[in-house]
C-alpha cells in the first residue's frame, strides 16, 4: 500500500511540476476532472488496468472515452499509466494533484458534518468564519450523519472541532467523573 501511495505521489508531483513550468495548471485540473468523471468507474478501471487486454486496445479505449476533452501531456500521462500497468493508481494521482494545487493556492479543505443538510446561507457563514479563524481560503464539504444528536462537527485539515450534542455530553460526562468528591 505504501508503494502504491508513493507511486501515485510521484506521478502527481511530476504532472504538477509540468503544470507549473508550462503555466497550464487549469488545463491539468480540467483534464483530471474529466478523468475522474469518466475513467474512475469500476468497469472502466477494470478494463484499462487489465493486463490481459492488449495495451494498444486499452489506450484506444482510453482515447475514445476522454475524446478531445483530454489532450497533450495530460493524455500522455494517462496513456503512460496504462502502458506501465499503473492505471489503478489514477484516483490517488488525481487526489494528490488536487492536494498539491490546494496547497499552492492556500486552500484548506474542511468538512462539516451535521444530522441534516445545512442551508446554503449557514454553510457560507461557517465557511466565512473558518476563513477568519484560519487565515486561509476554505473549501467546505458537507456530510450528513444521522447518528449525531444535533450540532455540527467540523474537520479543518487535521484539526477537529466538535460542536455536536454528543461531543458536549461526552465532555460533560468526563468532567463530572473527574470531579473529586
Amino acid at each position: 500500500m505504501a508503494l502504491a501511495r508513493s507511486t501515485a505521489r510521484r506521478y502527481a508531483e511530476a504532472a504538477f511540476e509540468i503544470a507549473e513550468r508550462d503555466d497550464s495548471m487549469e488545463v491539468w485540473m480540467a483534464a483530471f476532472t474529466v478523468a475522474d468523471e469518466r475513467l474512475t468507474g469500476d468497469d472502466v478501471m477494470r478494463l484499462l488496468s487489465n493486463p490481459s487486454v492488449p495495451t494498444s486496445s486499452r489506450i484506444e479505449a482510453l482515447e475514445r472515452i476522454v475524446g478531445d476533452d483530454v489532450t497533450g501531456p495530460q493524455r500522455n500521462l494517462l496513456a503512460l499509466m496504462v502502458r506501465r500497468g499503473r492505471f489503478e493508481q489514477l484516483p490517488a494521482v488525481i487526489r494528490e494533484f488536487r492536494r498539491l494545487y490546494r496547497q499552492r493556492e492556500g486552500i484548506v479543505e474542511a468538512t462539516v458534518t451535521s444530522v441534516t443538510a445545512l442551508e446554503a446561507s449557514a454553510l457560507e457563514a461557517l465557511r466565512s468564519r473558518l476563513e477568519q479563524l484560519t487565515g486561509a481560503r476554505i473549501e467546505l464539504d458537507q456530510e450528513v450523519d444521522r447518528d449525531l444528536l444535533g450540532g455540527v462537527v467540523v474537520r479543518v485539515g487535521d484539526q477537529l472541532i466538535d460542536g455536536s450534542v454528543r461531543g458536549r455530553l461526552e465532555r460533560l460526562h468526563t468532567d463530572l467523573t473527574n470531579i473529586a468528591i
